[in-house]
């Protein structure tokens, strides 16, 4: 039985290192972040679940001056460039925080878990409080902002602050480690208090501004926030994003790592499966695969080797980004969905400063988020040779089977909205009057105005049906769901004691469409669908045949 202890739900290097979990080494990104010491802020943004907090809890451990952290890293890459951490590891006090769990449903709520994080900092360095170097004055409001009873003003001032306390004791300028810095703004965007919470974060970062007792910063989030908004006069800052190549390959695993874990776990066989599912995201110079996605699927696999690839990345977000472009009916973006279902590419321009006030304010600004969050990548000038972009243009597509995933579940979900807020009085009598033609008009004519996906999937077409009929005061049963036929739909009006059974049939060429709605009849007539309806006392149960060819709609009456 295979012994390695896969780390899924933690993010935490001590805790990975002291339990001997495979750990895929990164660590020579200290080395990397060390040649440009004179970089005084980087800001790494990344796709959620791609190793940002594994990566800031590494550094964390290797330069604070509270630990002795050699045994965490032995046999790790930094390990070998000895001077380095002769000079560096654990020399320097350092301050780890995220902002991750800063949220609430409004402004005084969310601004609370922000006071709350602070002060649970402050718990952590309590002992500046019996510090002789420290002011009385400066003791008592430090334990003001660990007991949560700091005002707006003290918050705003507190990381500043602390970071200046900790330089008076140590005698030694501050490494300051900051993960998922814009959740706060992001939350604050979603419910309605943008502008306050702006305020307060910006007041918090003003610790990277002009601080002398500060020896550097790095800080993680998804998007890389426009300067001016949170970051206004801060010297000496490097933005490092997707697409850039200095850090890429410390965050998402390589080629040649996920080999190496595939034969350390015995996995080889399943190097496709996870490549078509995990894989396709293009960093910088680099291709690299979803480490969130892959350590689940592989622990999934050494407990059960038939496990399926599933969505795991999905399940981390609502993936609202995808539904909140979908609604936007002022953007005409029904083509260029279609073509990333197909699994081809589009080209937009990309905009990477961003506020999150103002991220659906354009179409350009939605596609950049797609594009930033992981839901769309870049391809490389090598995939698409003859391909002339013009500056700051990208040609995006879905990078893998998962993500494809994802937007054909937000499609359905959004086609079943969409369909159901229609006017739809015509369709339900011409329903009820089993006007097979009229049917035929109004169906297509919805049909083009959805979203579809290329392979044109049966699945799509009951969906499609099943979103035009139900919430509509009658009853939908659908057998497809159930498992007990193909695509065998029931429409019932109880009042009325009036139903129609309807069976969908996809073509594969336009002039089978025919056929296939007298084989969709043929079905319900074999296995009297009908009659079953009416032996639940329904007076009239009508037989409607359906053929859908890409677009296209077809309605005979049985």
């Amino acid at each position: 039985m295979n012994t390695i202890n896969i780390p899924v739900g933690t993010s935490n290097f001590a805790e990975i290192r002291r339990k001997g979990s495979y750990f895929i080494d990164k660590s020579s990104l200290i080395e990397q972040l060390l040649k440009t010491q004179s970089t005084k802020v980087t800001l790494i943004t990344r796709p959620r679940r791609f190793g940002k907090t594994l990566g800031m809890s590494m550094l964390s451990e290797f330069f604070d001056i509270q630990k002795n952290s050699r045994a965490l890293f032995e046999g790790l890459s930094v390990m070998k460039n000895k001077g380095l951490c002769r000079q560096w590891m654990n020399q320097y006090p350092t301050l780890f925080l995220s902002f991750r769990s800063v949220d609430g449903l409004n402004f005084s709520g969310a601004y609370a878990q922000l006071a709350s994080v602070i002060a649970e900092l402050y718990k952590k360095h309590i002992y500046l409080t019996e510090s002789v170097r420290i002011q009385p004055l400066d003791k008592e409001q430090f334990h003001r902002t660990a007991a949560e009873k700091a005002d707006l003003k003290g918050i705003k001032n507190s990381l500043l602050k602390l970071t200046q306390l900790m330089e008076l004791h140590y005698q030694k300028p501050v490494i300051l480690i900051i993960d998922e810095y814009d959740v706060p703004l992001a939350k604050a965007s979603e419910k309605g208090y943008y502008r306050e919470m702006q305020d307060a974060i910006k007041g918090v970062m003003q610790v990277v501004k002009d601080n002398n007792s500060l020896e550097f910063a790095v800080i993680t989030g998804c998007l890389q926030i426009a300067k001016e908004s949170i970051f206004t006069g801060t010297n000496n800052f490097v933005s490092d994003t997707i697409s850039d190549t200095q850090l890429n390959e410390y965050f998402g695993f390589t080629q040649d790592e996920v080999n190496r874990l595939l034969a350390d776990t015995g996995l080889a066989p399943y190097a496709e499966e996870i490549r078509e599912w995990y894989d396709g995201y293009h960093f910088g110079d680099f291709d690299v695969y979803c480490p969130w996605d892959v350590m689940n699927h592989v622990q999934n696999l050494l407990l059960n080797p038939d496990s399926k690839p599933k969505n795991f990345w999905e399940n981390t977000s609502d993936n609202s980004i995808i539904r909140t472009f979908l609604k936007r009916t002022d953007f005409d973006i029904n083509d260029k969905f279609e073509t990333l279902l197909a699994g081809e590419y589009i080209v937009e321009p990309i905009e990477e400063n961003l506020t999150y006030d103002v991220l659906e304010s354009s179409e350009e600004n939605l596609w950049s988020l797609l594009y930033l969050t992981g839901y769309l990548t870049r391809l490389r000038p090598d995939e698409i040779p003859g391909l002339r972009l013009l500056p700051g243009h990208y040609a995006l597509k879905v990078p893998n089977k998962e993500v494809l995933g994802i937007f054909k579940k937000s499609v359905k979900a959004w086609l079943m909205e969409t369909t159901a807020q229609k006017d739809r009085n015509e369709l339900f009598a011409a329903l009820w009057d089993e006007n097979a033609q009229r049917l035929t008009e109004l169906i297509s004519d919805l049909l083009f105005d959805t979203i579809s996906y290329h392979d044109y999937a049966e699945s799509f077409y009951h969906a499609f049906l099943t979103g035009l009929f139900s919430n509509a005061g009658y009853r939908v049963e659908s057998n497809y769901e159930n498992g007990l036929g193909r695509s065998d739909l029931v429409v019932k009006d109880r009042r009325n004691r009036r139903a129609v059974v309807l069976e969908a049939k996809r073509t594969y060429y336009e002039d089978q469409m025919e056929n296939a709605c007298e084989e969709a009849l043929s079905q319900i007539r074999e296995k009297q669908y009908a009659e079953k309806v009416e032996r639940d006392g329904y007076k009239k149960a009508g037989r409607l045949g359906l053929a859908f060819f890409q677009k296209k709609c077809l309605v005979k009456k049985g």
